[in-house]
C-alpha cells in the first residue's frame, strides 16, 4: 500500500497525474475497438464513440481525424504488435515444431487479450470500405502468414515434415485461430490458448514425417 501511496504521490509532485493524450487515444482506441468489433465499421459513429468516452465529438476529432483513420489506427495498430509478439515468440526454438506452436500460441494469446482489436482487423479484410486504406494492414498480414509458412517450410526442408504444401498448411492453422470469433466463448471450460493447443496438436499430427 505505500508503494502505491508513493508512487501517486510522484506523479502528482511532477504533474503527470493529469490524463496524458497518448493515455486518452488508447482510451478512445479501446472503446472504438469495442463498438467496431460490435456494430461494425457501418454501424460504428464517431457520435457513438464520443458518447461512450463522455466527450463531445469535437474532442473526437483533435484526436483523429475522421472514423476511417480511426479504424485504420486499430487494425494497423493490432497487427504490429501481433507480428512483433509472434517473431519475438518463434526466435530461440529449434524445431519447425516448437516454432509452430510458439508462433500459435502467442496468436492465441493475443487474441485472449485484444479479441475486439482482433475482430476489428478481421473486419477490415472482409469489409469492403474503400475509404479504409487496406495496403498497410495487408502488408502487415502478409508478413504474420510469412512467418508461420517459414516454420513450415523449414520443417519441410529438414525432413521433420513430410512434403506438403506450405501455403495450405499455413492456412489450415490460421482457420484454427480466425475462426475463434465467430464460436469461442471467452468463459467457456476452454479458454483460446488451449482450444489452439488442441488444434495444433491434430495438425502436426498430420504434418510430421513418419
Amino acid at each position: 500500500m505505500a508503494s502505491k501511496l508513493e508512487d501517486k504521490k510522484t506523479r502528482a509532485s511532477s504533474g503527470t497525474n493529469r490524463e496524458r493524450p497518448d493515455d486518452r487515444q488508447a482510451q478512445l482506441l479501446e472503446i472504438a475497438g469495442r463498438l467496431f468489433a460490435k456494430h461494425g465499421f457501418d454501424g460504428t459513429s464517431l457520435r457513438d464513440i464520443a458518447e461512450e468516452a463522455n466527450i463531445t465529438k469535437a474532442a473526437l476529432y483533435y484526436h483523429f481525424p475522421n472514423k476511417e483513420a480511426l479504424y485504420e489506427r486499430i487494425a494497423v495498430f493490432g497487427l504490429e504488435r501481433l507480428l512483433d509478439e509472434v517473431m519475438e515468440a518463434t526466435t530461440g526454438h529449434r524445431t519447425a515444431q516448437d516454432k509452430i506452436r510458439a508462433f500459435m500460441f502467442a496468436t492465441a494469446d493475443y487474441y485472449s487479450l485484444n479479441r475486439d482489436a482482433w475482430i476489428t482487423g478481421a473486419n477490415a479484410f472482409r469489409g469492403s470500405e474503400e475509404s479504409v486504406s487496406r495496403s498497410k494492414i495487408l502488408m502487415l498480414r502478409d508478413m504474420y502468414e510469412k512467418q508461420l509458412r517459414n516454420c513450415i517450410r523449414e520443417g519441410v526442408k529438414l525432413g521433420e515434415f513430410r512434403e506438403v504444401d506450405v501455403a495450405m498448411a499455413g492456412r489450415l492453422l490460421l482457420a484454427a485461430v480466425n475462426s475463434l470469433s465467430r464460436w469461442h466463448n471467452p468463459d467457456g471450460k476452454l479458454n483460446a490458448r488451449e482450444v489452439v493447443e488442441q488444434f495444433v496438436d491434430i495438425i502436426l499430427a498430420g504434418l510430421c514425417a513418419k
